[in-house]
């Protein structure tokens, strides 16, 4: 078996299940992965995250490289010594940080210029320099730094950007075979960009597909653009991809769009959004989202989701987490987000169930129907 395997393709749709090889553990897709970016998944212990079945979660190269820096990560043995966390570690090259900082960067083909957002200190990040530090950290999978653009921008810039990005892939991979012969054992995932221009994401998927990385993700989506315009373009680009390489789509995280990744051949995805929501006082159920400061849920002692087995919705009732949102109790955070990734970890088992059995399709509109009609945020 290699790095990657298809283990089943749904016969009615693009939708596959998988399995990565990696160095901390073999991976099934399809895969959401919480986002950790300071080392930690917010409002979660490493505890927590294991006992949901997590095997992968996602760290943040441009804010580790800032705080608490490479310096006091290496005296530590690499980032999973670090946080205490033995399952794998998927890292971001810093690339969507410096797209989404961009008052503070200036970029060149060499690389980016910027300020730390922090305390304003110069920086320089080479596509070279982003390999060594997620090596350092010893990255289960590391990403190439790229060059991400924004809906709306012009076809010179985006195609500018495009340039940039395949010759930092270029530099990257031969830095990363470099790191590999040192004895580092993470795998090197591709970006794919070309914004909102087809035949630009047909030049960089080919692009990609040619330099033979692990792994490809699909970047550049989920940048200010209508849904219908992300999954026009989701689609048309994870189409173009080699079959036998995992895909990755950045920033994805509400059922909705879990879904229509997964029926579009996506293997993995992560977002945000359920422990922010969580921070917020939303919650996921199988009938849509839930506002827990609502005055409907004063008196309402039922769980979260019925039909939900997690031990927040076994234990406490609406009412008791209404109470916490509103007297600002840490804990509301704490429960909400441990249901919030429950739900999607829960949601993908049963994708991945339904793949198997040929049935995606008919699980994906069962369950969007439920969820939709019944939305009550």
């Amino acid at each position: 078996m290699g790095f990657f395997t298809v283990l089943h393709a749904d016969s009615s749709c693009r939708g596959r299940t998988g399995e990565l090889a990696l160095p901390h553990g073999r991976l099934s897709t399809p895969a959401f992965m919480p986002v950790g970016t300071n080392a930690a998944v917010k409002a979660l212990s490493k505890g927590d995250l294991e006992e949901i079945g997590f095997e992968i979660i996602l760290s943040n190269t441009y804010h580790l490289y800032l705080r608490p820096g490479t310096d006091v990560i290496g005296a530590a043995g690499g980032l999973h010594r670090f946080m205490g966390w033995d399952r794998n570690i998927l890292t971001d090259s810093g690339g969507y940080q410096v797209f989404s900082l961009a008052p503070f960067r200036k970029i060149s083909p060499e690389g980016v210029q910027f300020r730390s957002h922090i305390d304003g200190a110069a920086h320089f990040l080479s596509p070279e320099k982003a390999v060594d530090i997620q090596a350092l950290l010893g990255s289960d999978i590391q990403m190439q730094l790229d060059y991400c653009t924004g809906f709306g921008v012009s076809r010179k810039e985006a195609e500018e950007a495009l340039d940039i990005t395949g010759r930092w892939l270029s530099r990257a991979r031969s830095r990363w075979l470099e790191q590999r012969g040192r004895g580092y054992g993470g795998e090197l995932f591709a970006i794919v960009q070309g914004n909102f221009f087809a035949d630009l994401r047909e030049r960089s998927a080919a692009f990609c597909a040619g330099a033979d990385t692990p792994g490809i993700a699909i970047g550049g989506l989920s940048v200010g653009e209508r849904p219908e315009v992300f999954f026009e373009y989701l689609n048309l680009t994870a189409a173009l991809l080699p079959q036998d390489k995992p895909r990755y789509v950045m920033g994805i995280g509400t059922p909705a769009y879990i879904l229509g990744a997964i029926e579009a051949g996506i293997d993995m995805f992560d977002c945000v959004a359920p422990t922010r929501e969580g921070r917020n006082g939303r919650a996921y159920t199988g009938r849509g989202p839930l506002s827990i400061k609502k005055a409907e849920n004063l008196m309402d002692f039922s769980p979260i989701d019925e039909g939900c087995p997690c031990k927040v919705c076994r234990t406490y009732s609406r009412s008791y987490l209404r109470h916490l949102f509103k007297t600002r109790e840490i804990l509301c955070s704490m429960l909400l987000s441990y249901h919030n990734l429950f739900f999607l970890h829960d949601l993908v088992k049963k994708a991945r169930q339904a793949l198997a059995e040929d049935r995606f399709l008919y699980f994906k509109k069962e369950f969007l129907s439920r969820y939709q009609e019944g939305s009550h945020a």
